[in-house]
């Protein structure tokens, strides 16, 4: 008689939820939020599991006093995160800025819903990707990743945290209202097989730590407060123990590590998919909800005879440069659908310029699918698309 014992649990769960319950896994312990359609069930969530473990939850009372609350329990050791949708991210970027200036872990969920403005609040979006890397000013390099099922909303919740413990960054864990929204059965995993990254603590003396360190190889040590650590944490310019500074050689230092501390370690950041692209002539280029049928019109022309390949990138950004031109520049065409008008292809076409010089940029194509009315590409618009540049 066989033992059901050792067999991994499957649960029927919600994106929303997926996302709580990872992040949850990864060793969530504080959540600070405002609640906004379409991602009040994280917030709900960590309300009702937070307490069982000792975590904490607070509703704020909007979402700059959101993101300044996860930034400051952050610094005092919690492994924090926030949710939100279209116009609360707005109201957070100076936060996700501060956060990443201080270098201060945390993660922010964006549910993306129609805008500008208050928009289409129960309507999925993919029009906030560019925001989740040009959203804060200044010179700031971004993480951010979008899953496409529930089950990959629970495994890059965990991923998000453990990114931004590892580089002490804020993550942007992106999703859409259909996704957030959605449920689907998912094989939870053995936690004790999961790799959980926790912040490298100090073993220097008191008196020799410094907590902006030169190291772009890292990961650096963090202390927190209350650990007998003395540092000053500002978003002004600041030398390696965090005090402000107008002097250019330790600027320099500084901003290059923003940058140095993602760009070295692209490798281990960006991840990708690829479905059916060993002999595609046609590429698809899709991310979030959109690859989802995206994926089926790979399927559907498949059957018809057409070669054709789905690139999907997990890691929006960093933009995954290499593997685009290591994968897509000797296709015929490339087909974008994406719910906004033309965030990704905009990016494609800035990698692939360099690629595709002005000869051969007649004999290609990169075609273009948008989506702003509030519903999803279908797999048959697609097909539609692969029909014409076959």
């Amino acid at each position: 008689m066989s033992s059901n014992k050792n067999k991994p649990k499957v649960v029927l769960m919600q994106g929303n939820e997926a996302m709580a319950r990872g992040a949850l896994a990864a060793g969530l312990d504080f959540f600070a939020g405002y609640p906004i359609t379409p991602s009040t069930e994280i917030a709900e969530i960590c309300s009702i599991e937070l307490p069982k473990i000792n975590g904490k939850f607070i509703q704020m009372e909007d979402e700059i006093a959101s993101i300044s609350a996860i930034i400051g329990a952050s610094l005092a050791g919690a492994k924090t995160m926030t949710a939100t949708s279209g116009p609360g991210y707005s109201l957070m970027t100076e936060g996700i800025g501060f956060a990443k200036m201080t270098e201060t872990p945390c993660v922010v969920v964006n549910v993306m819903r129609g805008g500008p403005s208050t928009g289409l609040p129960t309507k999925p979006s993919q029009s906030d990707i560019m925001q989740a890397r040009w959203g804060n000013h200044g010179d700031a390099p971004a993480i951010a990743l979008y899953p496409n099922s529930v089950s990959e909303s629970y495994e890059l919740s965990i991923r998000a945290m453990n990114l931004a413990e590892k580089y002490r960054t804020c993550v942007v864990l992106l999703s859409d209202e259909v996704l957030g929204h959605m449920r689907e059965p998912i094989e939870l995993p053995d936690l004790s097989q999961v790799k959980i990254v926790r912040r490298i603590t100090p073993t220097k003396p008191p008196e020799w730590y410094q907590h902006y360190p030169d190291n772009p190889k890292y990961p650096m040590p963090k202390a927190s407060f209350g650990e007998g650590y003395r540092f000053h944490v500002t978003g002004l310019s600041h030398d390696a123990k965090g005090f402000p500074t107008n002097r250019a050689d330790e600027t320099k230092v500084l901003m290059d590590r923003l940058r140095n501390k993602i760009a070295y370690h692209i490798d281990d950041i960006v991840q990708i998919e690829n479905y059916q692209m060993e002999d595609a002539k046609i590429a698809i280029f899709a991310a979030g909800i959109a690859s989802r049928a995206a994926k089926e019109a790979v399927v559907k022309a498949r059957k018809k005879g057409i070669k054709v390949g789905l690139m999907r990138p997990l890691t929006i950004w960093p933009f995954p440069d290499a593997a685009v031109r290591k994968y897509l520049a000797d296709k015929k065409a490339i087909i974008v659908p994406e719910l906004n008008q033309g965030q990704l292809s905009l990016e494609l076409k800035r990698v692939m310029g360099g690629i595709w010089n002005y000869e051969i940029r007649k004999t290609k194509k990169i075609k273009e699918i948008h989506r702003t009315d509030g519903l999803l590409i279908t797999p048959d618009q697609i097909l539609q698309s692969i029909m014409e540049v076959k």
